[in-house]
């Protein structure tokens, strides 16, 4: 053998050698560790279209172009609209009183809510709402975001802080804010 092939196989040698060395038992457990709590099942749905109902009454329909069902290890189910969603609230005539459309939405089943982030545009009769976030909490049937803008039809724009609504944003409330309003002629006569 060639002093050349002797360096090579000191040279590979070394590299085994080095690269043995650096794995130890320790950072294998770690990374088992760490597999096992971010293990998840996802179910990807493309172009949703779903029905929400109570009580046999239609009161809303969405749509998403991708839903990710989400199971982690632990047993906490949610869905995922990572590009975004669109909801109709329908009325009793099956007409479309309202919309809420965000680029992002997250429903978690064991909290029964559903967080709208990103753009997020409500839409009635009585006014239009633009926040970064907001939350419907399923068992209080109620709307929250920590900030927001209120436009009404009249012209009204106010900005709210603490915001909070009824689901068909009838009745809505918030602790701080400021805007400008506008007063109808003889207001108060």
């Amino acid at each position: 053998m060639n002093s050349r092939g002797i360096i090579y196989c000191s040279v590979i040698l070394c590299l085994i050698q080095l690269c043995l060395s650096s794995c130890a038992e320790d950072d294998l457990k770690k990374a088992a560790r760490l597999s096992k709590k971010v293990a998840l099942n996802v179910d990807r749905t493309i172009k949703v279209d779903i029905i929400y109902s109570d009580s046999a009454k239609v009161k809303a329909q969405g749509f998403a172009p991708v839903l990710d069902k989400v199971t982690p290890a632990n047993g906490a189910v949610y869905q995922e609209m990572p590009k975004g969603v669109k909801i109709n609230f329908i009325d009793e005539q099956m007409k479309i009183k309202g919309s809420i459309t965000s680029d992002y939405a997250i429903m978690r089943d064991t909290e029964k809510t559903a967080t709208f982030r990103r753009n997020v545009i409500v839409v009635n009769e009585k006014l239009t709402f633009n926040t970064e976030e907001l939350v419907w909490d399923q068992n209080k049937k109620m709307f929250f975001s920590p900030s927001g803008v209120i436009t009404k039809a009249d012209g009204t724009v106010l900005n709210a802080v603490d915001f909070s609504a009824t689901e068909d944003f009838n009745l809505i409330n918030w602790s701080n804010g400021n805007g400008e309003t506008y007063i109808p002629d003889g207001f108060g006569k």
